[in-house]
């Protein structure tokens, strides 16, 4: 592995990743403090006819869906401001950061004026 690419595996270390089923395979690859990730259903087989989730484990999967539904959603606000969903064609240099930055000022000035954030 390479110098670059061993740097991004461990860019992660410092944070606790939520993730969804769709991430299986992130906590193999790469280093994280922590992985919060729901609890799969179990499948059906002879020995376990009715596969079911505890009702600890469904507790678990309401919390991390509670946290990442704000996160989505934010995600889907700052995708309303198109700048983050087109191609970027500045040339200018870290502008792109300054238009991201902008972007999620904008959403969360929103939410404030709607009373919805602190």
């Amino acid at each position: 592995m390479d110098e670059q690419t061993d740097d991004l595996v461990k860019w992660f270390e410092a944070f606790v990743l939520w993730l969804d089923l769709g991430y299986l395979g992130t906590q193999k690859t790469y280093e994280a403090k922590g992985v919060k990730m729901p609890h799969k259903k179990p499948r059906k087989s002879k020995n376990n006819p009715s596969p079911a989730l505890t009702d600890e484990q469904k507790t678990e999967n309401r919390e991390i869906s509670r946290v990442r539904v704000i996160v989505e959603q934010a995600i889907s606000g700052l995708k309303r401001f198109n700048i983050v969903t087109h191609r970027f064609r500045n040339r200018l240099e870290d502008f792109v950061d300054t238009a991201a930055l902008l972007a999620a000022g904008l959403w969360n000035w929103k939410l404030k004026c709607q009373g919805i954030t602190n």
